[in-house]
């Protein structure tokens, strides 16, 4: 049975919380409403551009409303996605010591387009899925099933940061390993099932095979 290894991308790949934040924050003032602190943008991300949107605004607001919103705060990140985002420190290494010995691929909430630009220039070569109409977003299972067809895998461990993560691997009846070191606490992860977790880049590989 050939097993693969499936990556979140924002807080378990790459720190993207600042270039979230500010392009959050550009998009508010454009429409005259209060901009969100560094903690508040990043309790708000994890489930999609638009729940993002739809928090960071100061509430009340109707669904054309958040989808105009949404749609110039996309145009801006797509554009400024690399400003202050960088992959934590010993991602890469711990990524290509995992890639020679498992197929791996990303799936994220972030939109299609975003991640794709991003995962170019830091994962070339790596299969990377993010959030587009034809595929229901996390927790729903589908972008997972889909990267799995993809990479040509019976089975797959999901590497991610937050609850939505652990959900999802449960929806997809697969086993979750929660990192420590991105967007979300130990706590938040627990409490909807959470069993796995890896406190450092480093020592990915050896927790990955231990829950295999």
């Amino acid at each position: 049975m050939k097993t693969g290894i499936l990556f979140d991308l924002d807080g378990t790949l790459l720190n993207t919380l600042d270039d979230l934040t500010d392009s959050v924050n550009h998009t508010l003032v454009q429409y005259g409403c209060p901009e969100r602190s560094l903690e508040e943008v990043r309790q708000f991300i994890g489930n999609g551009a638009r729940h993002l949107i739809r928090k960071a605004l100061p509430g009340g607001e109707s669904e054309e409303y958040v989808t105009q919103v949404l749609a110039d705060y996309q145009t801006y990140y797509a554009a400024h996605t690399q400003v202050k985002t960088c992959p934590y420190e010993g991602i890469l290494d711990a990524l290509k010591a995992i890639g020679e010995k498992y197929p791996i691929a990303i799936v994220s909430n972030k939109p299609d387009r975003a991640v794709k630009i991003l995962c170019a220039d830091y994962f070339p070569g790596v299969y990377a899925l993010g959030e587009a109409p034809d595929c229901p977003r996390k927790p729903a299972p589908d972008m997972l099933y889909k990267a799995q067809k993809a990479i040509g895998v019976d089975s797959f461990i999901y590497v991610g940061d937050s609850e939505v993560d652990v959900l999802t691997a449960k929806n997809a009846g697969a086993k979750c390993l929660s990192v420590l070191w991105g967007f979300r606490d130990r706590a938040d992860m627990e409490e909807v099932g959470g069993q796995y977790f890896c406190e450092k880049p480093a020592d990915l590989l050896s927790k990955l095979e231990e829950m295999m």
